[in-house]
């Protein structure tokens, strides 16, 4: 009798229990605030219990960045914060060591500003744009329907119409989900013209012309290249590729869809300007450029010598580092191929500057922005604008759990799968990254304040200083050349000499003597 009450006892604890998590599980699949409840109901709180009792364990168990040179807990937890609504202000001190060889920092004044009511932003459109756009500070940078889920793109581009940003499409072609809420659209063409193909693999000017006159499309970007895969094309894994996939992208269904390592519209830098100009007489005078990581100076100066002689620019350049991430690369061209954002913004810019036409093109920069003394870091070293994409994933939802190649994507950012894109509610993940765009440019208008800066045309390479030694700081105007307006044309300064000599407008570097790449 006595053990037939301890069984009926523990069989009431044991249905009052299952009846408490199957409570909790049908929350967590009703609630949207929490991707990863929705997906993963009950379990999914193990998540946020490690993240509350030791919130480096999410770094080392749950958020590992693909490209494994992660951003550093700070700088996550600011994204995330600033997504949630948070304020990012810290106790205590800064965790880096700042006496270290090779940290950098920006210069505040004795005499801050006040910061503008409203963030700077960037005209961009040259003396051939007859439809200039207005860009902010910092935009979604370059990722395409197929690597992610429509909902993630939905968030994005939702976040973008809310904030007033752009959202680059990536390579994949301009699908239904970029237009349906009414963001800003930079459409990026990649070497597979997908969304603009012919059958045979070919531009279509005519698919192109007509897509990009859709309303949205305020820019239109060619791809060169990609920062962490530079020199080889995209790769979206077969089992990415559904019938949705194919069709917008016009590639066989199931199959691995691979991008071509080259163009084939042109061939010569002179043949690059001449198409990028072909392609804003089809987009309508829209805005105009291209993107690529810069792999030498002589192709940089191959393409300005271009522009001179077909008398012609683009609008914009996009500079991507090779420190940039990407769901699928191999890990060689990763860690070991490209130049990093920094010098490869400083190149392009002193390029532009040294033939008279940096005031024709705006220059973007994208690889691993996430904050705001990023943007304020990468316009000191010559962009105008910056572009986020691992930032706004992590703001829509992403956690970093490298299953992106897998289409097993914890969060339902990264996949094709209905069930587990289903569990990124759109109208909450916008509205988050809505929120961390916002912040983090008003972090960047505060900064600049505190330099007694008001518009980013004011900030310079003295703004920005490193420690190059135990005892000693130089500035970036003293760590390197800064050329003059017209300097190359003028006369090349001998660090420039011997690839401006190499540099032509009839072919790229690879042509080339190997010691002047």
């Amino acid at each position: 009798m006595l053990g037939g009450k301890r069984v009926n006892g523990l069989g009431a604890v044991a249905g009052s229990l299952g009846a408490g998590l199957a409570a909790l599980g049908t929350w967590d699949v009703l609630q949207k605030k929490h991707t990863i409840l929705r997906r993963y109901p009950v379990i999914g709180h193990m998540r946020y219990l490690l993240e509350g009792i030791r919130p480096e364990l999410q770094q080392y168990f749950i958020e590992r960045d693909w490209d494994g040179r992660p951003f550093d807990r700070d700088t996550r937890s600011v994204i995330y914060e600033r997504a949630k609504g948070i304020h990012g202000e810290r106790p205590y001190g800064t965790e880096l060591d700042v006496n270290e060889v090779g940290y950098e920092y920006l210069v505040h004044s004795i005499a801050p500003a006040d910061p503008p009511e409203q963030p700077a932003r960037v005209v961009v459109g040259g003396p051939d744009c007859s439809r200039p756009y207005s860009m902010a500070l910092l935009n979604v940078s370059a990722m395409s329907f197929g690597a992610l889920s429509a909902n993630a793109i939905r968030a994005l581009n939702k976040g973008a119409a809310m904030g007033g940003f752009a959202h680059d499409t990536g390579e994949g072609g301009l699908s239904p989900y970029h237009l349906e809420n009414g963001g800003d659209i930079v459409w990026e063409i990649g070497t597979g013209y997908f969304g603009a193909r012919t059958k045979d693999g070919d531009f279509d000017p005519d698919s192109f012309r007509d897509k990009a006159a859709h309303d949205a499309v305020k820019c239109v970007s060619l791809k060169l290249s990609q920062g962490a895969k530079p020199g080889i094309g995209g790769v979206l894994p077969g089992a990415k590729v559904t019938k949705e996939i194919a069709d917008i992208r016009e590639v066989p269904q199931g199959e691995k869809c691979v991008s071509p390592s080259s163009h084939r519209v042109f061939s010569t830098p002179v043949e690059l300007v001449e198409f990028i100009g072909r392609m804003r007489e089809l987009a309508g005078g829209k805005p105009t450029g291209f993107k690529l990581c810069v792999g030498s100076r002589v192709d940089v100066l191959s393409i300005c010598k271009a522009m001179l002689e077909v008398g012609a620019t683009p609008d914009f350049i996009v500079v991507d580092g090779s420190e940039g991430g990407t769901g699928a690369a191999p890990l060689e061209f990763e860690d070991h191929v490209g130049m990093p954002l920094t010098h490869g913004l400083m190149t392009l810019h002193n390029a532009l500057v040294g033939v008279g036409l940096r005031d024709r093109i705006r220059i973007g920069a994208s690889g691993k922005v996430a904050a705001g003394n990023d943007i304020v870091k990468r316009i000191v070293q010559g962009a105008d604008y910056t572009n986020a994409a691992r930032a706004m994933m992590m703001a829509a939802g992403c956690i970093q759990a490298q299953r992106c190649h897998t289409d097993k994507c914890p969060s339902g950012v990264a996949t094709q799968n209905a069930r587990r894109a289903r569990a990124l509610d759109v109208g909450d993940k916008s509205v988050r990254v809505q929120r961390y765009q916002q912040a983090t440019v008003e972090s960047a208008m505060k900064i600049m304040a505190a330099m007694g800066v008001t518009d980013p045309a004011q900030l310079n390479p003295h703004h920005l200083r490193r420690n190059v030694s135990a005892t000693m700081t130089l500035s970036y105007a003293e760590l390197y050349e800064w050329l003059e307006p017209g300097e190359l044309l003028a006369e090349p300064p001998s660090e420039w000499a011997a690839d401006w000599d190499v540099a032509s407008a009839d072919r790229f570097a690879p042509h080339a003597s190997p010691r002047h790449l």
